[in-house]
């Protein structure tokens, strides 16, 4: 779920960590030693996503004939545990790595082509498989992944005879027909950290905006609608400072009658009975153009630990992990969406509210598919130049200039 987003001066320090770690881990391990232990990191710590995890985690240990030790820290402290068991020469068998970052760590050196042991991510959704690849190797798989969609109050759209919007045009007119004293008609995060980039890319990427070149017109477009948004008066200015939490707040308390949000809101939804939703693709700006969103979710990775034997079981198990059936259980439980597209169309059929998060992930593309490790400095380009145009202290069109400069 794309909740915590790290920050580029700590991603540095852990490749830096990671790429000074030496290539002696302490006692060698026979390459043919029987494994019966892997040792796992992960942050799913809050409920149900805990005691859903490791349901699969202790289905794939069944299998394997393993027993499990594993670790589970919050989000924020994830990257100090990885900083301490690096330098400590104690990574674990097993670890959790966000999506976008898993090219940094990887080109740190700290993780192992998964290929090495004839794990391949043959039929799996391209833009998870740029994800998680560096030079042409696969360092992680990643079972369901998420991303935002267009979710929508259907109560307050019946009322007011609005459809779902399928391009800006209807958004713009649908978010000001339906904005009223009591609520406003669309919600977002446009903050000042990688959330507020987060959200901005579907209007981006759908419009033809590239991270290569956020000076384009295609760029100012996307940016041009955020700020008609607001300054119609159809979006609160208190996006600039609402995280994705905030958004799904505002829409459950009847304050927003759509948000740009993920399926990991559902289970808060769900809370409110007499609230009636539903989910919509993103609208795209002219007819043609392919719905492009950012996909969210954690990718299972083998460290390198010096110990082969216990690196080739755990290669086994994160295959595993990624097999048909446990990718069904975890999306099914999790509100996720499976990465191997063949699920695909038996997935939405059987989770009709997870239909349209389905059909993005189909096209949906990984934050650091084009830039990999240099990502952090656009996405915070992006986060910058969206402050300036909704403060109004820049157009659109000169917010990407300014924010190359700041």
């Amino acid at each position: 779920m794309e909740r915590r987003l790290l920050g580029a001066t700590a991603l540095a320090s852990v490749a830096l960590a990671l790429a000074g770690c030496g290539a002696d881990r302490g006692v060698a391990q026979d390459p043919n030693a029987r494994v019966t232990t892997l040792s796992i990191l992960d942050y799913y710590n809050n409920q149900p996503d805990k005691t859903l995890v490791q349901a699969g985690l202790d289905t794939c240990a069944t299998k394997l004939g393993v027993t499990l030790s594993r670790e589970v820290v919050p989000g924020a402290d994830l990257i100090s545990k990885i900083l301490q068991r690096a330098s400590s020469d104690t990574l674990p068998d097993v670890m959790m790595v966000d999506n976008p970052e898993v090219k940094q760590i990887a080109a740190a050196g700290a993780l192992a082509p998964l290929g090495d042991y004839g794990v391949t991510a043959d039929g799996f959704a391209p833009g998870i498989v740029d994800a998680t690849s560096l030079d042409g190797k696969l360092y992680g798989l990643a079972p369901v992944v998420n991303t935002i969609a267009l979710m929508y109050n259907t109560e307050m759209l019946a009322e007011a005879g609005i459809s779902p919007p399928t391009t800006w045009a209807e958004l713009r007119d649908a978010a000001k027909k339906l904005t009223t004293p009591d609520h406003y008609g669309i919600a977002f995060s446009a903050n000042a950290t990688y959330e507020g980039s987060w959200q901005f890319l579907p209007a981006m990427w759908t419009n033809g905006g590239d991270e290569t070149d956020l000076k384009s017109p295609q760029v100012a477009e996307a940016l041009q609608l955020w700020t008609d948004l607001v300054n119609q008066g159809s979006a609160s200015r208190s996006v600039l400072n609402w995280t994705q939490g905030d958004v799904k707040d505002q829409f459950v308390a009847g304050k927003a009658a759509m948000m740009l949000n993920g399926p990991w809101q559902f289970p808060a939804l769900d809370k409110f009975p007499d609230l009636k939703w539903s989910v919509a693709t993103f609208p795209v700006n002219r007819p043609g153009q392919t719905v492009t969103t950012p996909l969210g979710g954690e990718a299972w990775t083998v460290p390198i630990t010096g110990k082969p034997a216990s690196q080739r079981v755990a290669a086994q198990f994160v295959a595993c992990l990624n097999s048909p059936e446990q990718q069904m259980e975890f999306a099914r439980t999790r509100f996720a969406v499976p990465t191997r597209t063949d699920l695909l169309p038996q997935f939405a059929a059987e989770v009709p509210s997870m239909a349209a998060f389905t059909k993005q992930v189909a096209t949906a593309r990984a934050r650091t598919g084009k830039l990999s490790t240099s990502w952090p400095k656009a996405a915070t380009a992006m986060y910058t130049a969206i402050q300036l145009a909704l403060t109004d202290q820049s157009t659109p069109a000169e917010a990407f200039r300014q924010a190359d400069e700041s």
